[in-house]
């Protein structure tokens, strides 16, 4: 590997520019096998491709920290190695078994499928450097096929690259393609030829002097190449804050923008529609649904639209507090747009509005101030029912319009759109949010809401471009749910409890819901996708059913199904029997995930509970106990107790607290499955911050973003700043900003 002049002769000169290709730097080859396997191009790309972690110079990799669907580096001595023949083909496995020293019985498989020279290399004694993915089999984690490289006996140097003794080993992320080795060997290319004094500082001096951060040159060097145990903190100290002021900055910049557009004001009306829906409202509101409400409709009232994200516990009252701001716009002659994410969810809205409404929902906006009309647009409406609602929102008859994808839709206009509210903000991208607002003709205000709850920092992260207000107190009425965790493989003989105990409770006149992972045998979109490596079976609503039509306790009880894959008519008519009280026990996915109420069901049985993750759990027990009865959430599993999945489960019975169960959400987690990464194959979005831990940080980072954007939103005296933002977003990590 060796580095070339621009001009392809004499020597390099010294590069301080982090936009150029790295092809310039460290050869096509090279950086073309960098390209294929960490989708990295540029010098500044590859600076920052940070070390995960650092191993002292003579220590093993602590095996029981090792995190299953990871792609780790672990570096570990062997103690047995063997071969045998495969199963159900030709060919044969080679199976090491390694252990990290620890006095502990801390060992791991890894297996080489046809691994011959695996099996001569990898003797009892040798030390090595394995690269791979942690997956489990037959409940133990396991490597298979690693990369692995052979390391000296009697230190953790000069692994390929000749690092000066005594500095820690630099772990890097891996990729399937792009062990840790391979990075540190580009890195020790690149650091000799870069002229880092000359990079300028993103970070202005008065902050960076305020913040006591290492000097950006220092921390490149100590952050690829420590020169002790000591060194990389201060290196990574200063990287977490240059990245949390890039990102600070780009959300400072949205809100700016936002503030800088004009909106139709929508003040409100005294002695109109929302002043009659308030004296008839049959409940008091709390503190928390006063404040918001009044925050809100201030907000709404300005002449720049508002963006603001409402998150509360499911059944915290966030509906009542939207459709007084709808009411608010109706009132000021706008329309309101209500954006659900299913079919089952915007019907159940279309209900639950109405009925608040009364009378009040059965005028039109054009017919008098005391009356509007709510209308439902959804893509499985009949022809006849499409057209109407298409004509009623076009027309300005319907003040407030609830649907689904369908309103994103061309053909779909309104006369004065002035309020989107977007239920479950996180399952719409921020293309179907701005294809909503251009049918506005001003921008639109705009009201996030979610049920699951958000940590304060993945908030000012991911929603940072929107104001955020919670909601955490619950309505009268709302009783606790009492959750407990029915561990089958310790205690096979309570699932006959499990089916005793929905009987208790429909003998009490009550309703139960069982939810189950997947619909059927056939794959379906709404299925809760298995871990990587699980081939166990999951419980599926068409096989649970007839099952449960079987069992003696549930005999002469009204058992139905509601999945995604049923026609709309079917679904609607199958929930609107249950909410009459024709069902006792409904069979179902997560399509009752949100939005569901149904007051008499009290008991809700999830089936492999594992397979869920904490916030959809907590989202699932929150269809019980919505009608001051008691509700109660049996979480069944099949694990083993020492699982890591049972901690899930754990903490879910531990707390009603969907903040406290977000936290812990993300301790459990990586972060970029909360960020939203997972769904789309990416890290985490994050370089080196850390959400959870970097909260104080964050906060300094965000009011610092904030003073620079209102003195220089262009960041034209700021160029250094404005470089690493865009290197930064071109760099992918910025994708989940997107979400906001």
């Amino acid at each position: 590997m060796t580095s070339s002049s621009p001009s392809g002769s004499g020597p390099a000169m010294p590069h301080s520019d982090l936009g150029i290709e790295l092809s310039r730097l460290i050869g096509a080859a090279t950086a073309k096998q960098v390209a294929k396997g960490l989708d990295i191009t540029t010098v500044g790309e590859m600076l920052h491709h940070f070390p995960r972690r650092y191993i002292p110079r003579g220590d093993l990799t602590d095996l029981d920290q090792l995190e299953v669907d990871e792609y780790v580096t672990i570096v570990a001595r062997i103690v047995d190695s063997r071969m045998r023949q495969m199963q159900s083909r030709k060919g044969t496995i080679t199976d090491v078994i390694i252990t990290d020293n620890s006095g502990r019985p801390s060992e791991l498989v890894i297996s080489f499928f046809n691994g011959y020279t695996a099996k001569k290399e990898l003797q009892p004694g040798v030390l090595a450097m394995f690269s791979g993915k942690v997956s489990y089999y037959n409940y133990n984690k396991v490597l298979t096929n690693p990369g692995y490289v052979l390391l000296p006996d009697n230190e953790l140097a000069d692994h390929e690259v000749d690092f000066h003794a005594g500095r820690p080993v630099p772990v890097y992320p891996t990729t399937a393609k792009f062990p840790s080795w391979k990075s540190e060997k580009v890195i020790a290319t690149l650091l000799p030829i870069l002229d880092l004094e000359r990079v300028p500082d993103p970070v202005p001096k008065a902050i960076a002097a305020r913040e006591k951060l290492m000097p950006l040159a220092d921390a490149y060097q100590e952050v690829h190449l420590p020169s002790s145990m000591d060194a990389w903190p201060r290196a990574h100290k200063r990287f977490r804050f240059q990245e949390a002021l890039a990102l600070q900055t780009t959300l400072a910049q949205k809100r700016f923008e936002a503030a800088s557009q004009n909106a139709t004001s929508r003040a409100p009306v005294s002695g109109a529609l929302l002043d009659a829906f308030d004296a008839q409202l049959p409940y008091t509101l709390t503190a928390g649904q006063r404040d918001i409400g009044q925050l809100i409709a201030a907000e709404v009232a300005a002449g720049h639209p508002m963006h603001r994200l409402l998150q509360g516990e499911v059944g915290s009252g966030k509906t009542v507090i939207a459709l007084r701001a709808m009411l608010q716009v109706v009132d000021a002659g706008g329309q309101a747009a209500f954006l659900a994410p299913t079919e089952v969810l915007a019907a159940q809205h279309l209900h639950s509005i109405s009925a608040l409404l009364g009378s009040l929902g059965s005028g039109t906006l054009l017919g008098g101030q005391h009356a509007t009309q709510v209308t439902l647009l959804t893509g499985s409406m009949p022809a006849a029912a499409k057209k109407k609602a298409l004509l009623a929102a076009a027309s300005g008859e319907a003040g407030i319009v609830i649907g689904t994808h369908a309103l994103l839709s061309d053909n779909v206009q309104f006369a004065d759109l002035g309020l989107i509210v977007v239920d479950e903000q996180h399952r719409f991208g921020v293309e179907q949010r701005d294809a909503l607002r251009a049918k506005a003709l001003k921008p639109p205000h705009v009201l996030v809401m979610t049920a699951t709850p958000i940590p304060r920092t993945v908030a000012m992260t991911v929603f940072g471009d929107l104001e955020v207000s919670e909601l955490t107190e619950l309505p009268a009425g709302r009783a606790p749910i009492v959750t407990h965790v029915s561990p089958l493989a310790e205690h096979p003989g309570w699932e006959p409890r499990v089916w005793a105990r929905t009987r208790e409770e429909i003998d009490k006149g009550h309703q139960v819901y069982v939810v189950c992972p997947k619909i059927g045998e056939a794959p379906d979109s709404e299925d809760v996708p298995p871990a990587e490596g699980d081939s166990r079976p999951m419980a599926g609503v068409l096989d649970v059913v007839l099952y449960l039509r079987e069992v003696p306790a549930l005999a002469g009880l009204r058992i139905e199904v509601l999945h995604g894959r049923m026609d709309s008519a079917d679904k609607q008519g199958t929930m609107a029997a249950f909410a009459r009280g024709e069902i006792d026990v409904l069979v179902a996915t997560t399509v009752i995930e949100v939005g569901v109420d149904v007051h008499n069901a009290t008991l809700m049985v999830i089936l492999d509970a594992d397979r869920f993750g904490i916030s959809q759990l907590h989202q699932l027990r929150g269809r019980v106990g919505r009608g001051g009865l008691d509700g109660t959430c049996l979480l069944v599993t099949n694990l083993e107790k020492d699982h890591p999945s049972r901690k899930r489960l754990d903490a879910v019975a531990e707390t009603n607290d969907g903040f406290v169960l977000a936290k812990q959400d993300l301790e459990m987690r990586r972060e970029g499955d909360i960020l939203g990464a997972k769904q789309s194959g990416g890290s985490s979005g994050l370089r080196m911050l850390s959400v959870l831990r970097d909260e104080e940080l964050i906060e300094r980072a965000r009011k610092d973003a904030t003073e620079i954007v209102e003195k220089d939103p262009g960041l034209e005296f700021h160029p250094a700043l404005k470089l690493e933002i865009e290197m930064y977003l071109n760099e992918k990590n910025g994708a989940f900003l997107e979400r906001g």
